[in-house]
């Protein structure tokens, strides 16, 4: 079975790194594609052997729908010579439970059924007290995580389909009929909070973009990158924590069930609910990330 993955990037390198490490191992370095929004030659060296496309960063009117465009594009064409092709963001990695598989392709093959699989979603999360991120595994490092329904995305196919809005458009006349499938141990893990470093500089960028002149921009979460940062942190750890095996099951019971079909979009993708617990990643998740 061929899989590729794809994302696109600006900066962003402590989580571009994890990335290409992770998918390197599970997948090969030639069969990732990263979109460089801006030439930065930083991006072949930490993605070595991985093929590099730079595109101008000149301005960034309709941001979320030009980029989608975009990937849609060069997803659609990756389809045409990959069995699947895995697409996330550069601080986004899709992981599974190593009691349940043995591999990432041992997982989208064990799924194959489906046209799309969508990933149950965690933030992973630096904790007051823990120590600097260092090199290697970030699962190593941060244990501590929350499940989200906002990132629980639609992450990848085996044909040609248009990915937005964290799930997929559909024909509609099939809007009601598609299926929807999330696979049980199959994980989506959002490392924006796993290094504060990082993230500083990240939420600076955000708020760049956010703020520019031009049309179609992306709303409050970039413009006040910030603040929303500290909002997130502060419920986070104001969280009960259950335990793994408790709130991983819940949150599949709810996220994996009743997807949201929004007609306005002829769209399929998970619900946003938001999750008021926490729990801890296990140990054996250590080597991934």
């Amino acid at each position: 079975m061929k899989i590729a993955a794809l994302t696109m990037v600006y900066r962003d390198y402590w989580a571009l790194s994890r990335w290409y490490t992770h998918h390197a191992k599970q997948l090969g370095a030639e069969n990732l594609f990263v979109v460089a929004h801006g030439d930065d030659p930083q991006i072949g060296a930490i993605c070595p052997g991985a093929s590099v496309m730079t595109i101008p960063r000149d301005g960034f009117d309709d941001f979320d729908k030009t980029r989608a465009t975009l990937l849609n594009g060069i997803h659609s064409g990756l389809d045409a010579v990959y069995d699947w092709v895995i697409r996330t963001d550069a601080d986004e990695l899709i992981c599974f439970d190593p009691d349940l598989y043995d591999t990432l392709p041992d997982a989208v093959g064990a799924n194959a059924d489906a046209p799309v699989l969508t990933a149950l979603g965690f933030d992973l999360v630096e904790m007051p007290g823990d120590p600097e991120m260092r090199d290697g595994t970030a699962f190593a490092q941060r244990r501590q995580i929350g499940f989200s329904g906002h990132y629980s995305k639609a992450v990848a196919s085996r044909r040609a389909i248009d990915f937005s809005l964290h799930g997929v458009r559909v024909a509609a006349r099939r809007l009601e009929t598609f299926p929807f499938k999330m696979p049980r141990g199959f994980y989506l893990a959002h490392l924006k909070y796993a290094n504060s470093d990082a993230l500083a500089d990240g939420t600076a960028v955000r708020m760049n973009v956010g703020n520019s002149e031009g049309r179609g921009l992306p709303g409050a979460g970039w413009q006040a990158a910030d603040e929303d940062a500290i909002k997130f942190l502060d419920m986070f750890a104001d969280k009960p924590v259950l335990p793994w095996d408790k709130a991983e099951s819940k949150a599949y019971a709810t996220l994996s069930v009743k997807p949201a079909r929004i007609e306005r979009y002829n769209l399929v993708k998970t619900r946003a609910l938001k999750l008021p617990y926490r729990t801890q990643l296990p140990e054996r998740f250590g080597h991934q990330g």
